[in-house]
């Protein structure tokens, strides 16, 4: 079955500019067409049974993505968890079977499931766990808090109304690809990166020096001037601050 043209339409070519015109996010630009297809985050056809027609390849995420045909004939595009197959019956609501790729809210879900395409807000859609072999595991319940274990290691809480979808996101082998040569990463919207090592002093704090001096500098800095490498970037006092139980693992 082919790509269905009423869920998918040509993304747009941004080449990493802002509004503006000018460059906002470097080394993008070039990459061949492609076409977006509409996700169903949502989840919220609660009670009526769908089929998995097609397995596709999606060119804008990391993982497969899976057709759903509806008994009432409506069609969406859901992510392929591992062992969702052709002709495999999924369904959403709040006391299915727990089953790969059913969606349930965490308060029907039982400890120790992994599942994916995680909701912060009740109805606010998937937001969190959305790529290629990743999946988030019930911890603890409590009344309507359900401790979940994110893929960073993270334990955060969430509102037991949240939906998720049951089953580890599939295409586990994505992070051992090899691009095997520079056309690939071209048709992909990824243009060269070069080192600031190699840049003079006035594109990059790098730059400069006779022969192959190195950084010349305490720690590693952006073209900017900021620090990199191990440098937090998350704000210092945030809304959700007080959901977190447990900082993710350190490397």
């Amino acid at each position: 079955m082919a790509r269905q043209k009423h869920l998918s339409s040509i993304l747009q070519k941004h080449s990493g500019r802002d509004s503006h015109g000018h460059v906002s996010m470097r080394h993008q630009g070039g990459r061949h067409k492609r076409f977006y297809r509409s996700m169903d985050w949502l989840r919220d056809k609660d009670g009526i049974g769908a089929v998995v027609s097609t397995i596709e390849y999606d060119p804008n995420r990391s993982s497969d993505v899976a057709l759903l045909t509806y008994r009432d004939g409506e069609k969406r595009y859901i992510v392929a968890p591992i062992g969702l197959a052709v002709g495999a019956e999924v369904i959403s609501g709040d006391s299915v079977d727990i089953k790969v790729g059913n969606a349930l809210p965490l308060r029907s879900i039982p400890i120790g499931t992994v599942v994916h395409n995680l909701e912060i807000k009740p109805k606010s859609g998937a937001q969190m766990v959305r790529s290629a072999g990743t999946g988030a595991v019930v911890l603890a319940k409590d009344e309507n808090n359900i401790q979940m274990k994110l893929p960073s290691g993270e334990i955060r809480v969430f509102h037991g109304s949240c939906k998720a979808t049951v089953g580890q996101i599939g295409n586990v082998e994505r992070k051992n690809r090899v691009i095997g040569k520079a056309g690939r990463s071209r048709h992909m919207g990824i243009r060269p990166t070069v080192r600031g090592v190699a840049q003079n002093p006035r594109s990059h704090p790098h730059g400069g020096g006779e022969g192959r001096s190195g950084i010349g500098l305490p720690s590693p800095k952006s073209p900017w001037g900021k620090p990199t490498l191990g440098k937090r970037t998350r704000k210092r006092v945030k809304y959700s601050d007080h959901f977190i139980i447990s900082r993710k693992k350190k490397k």
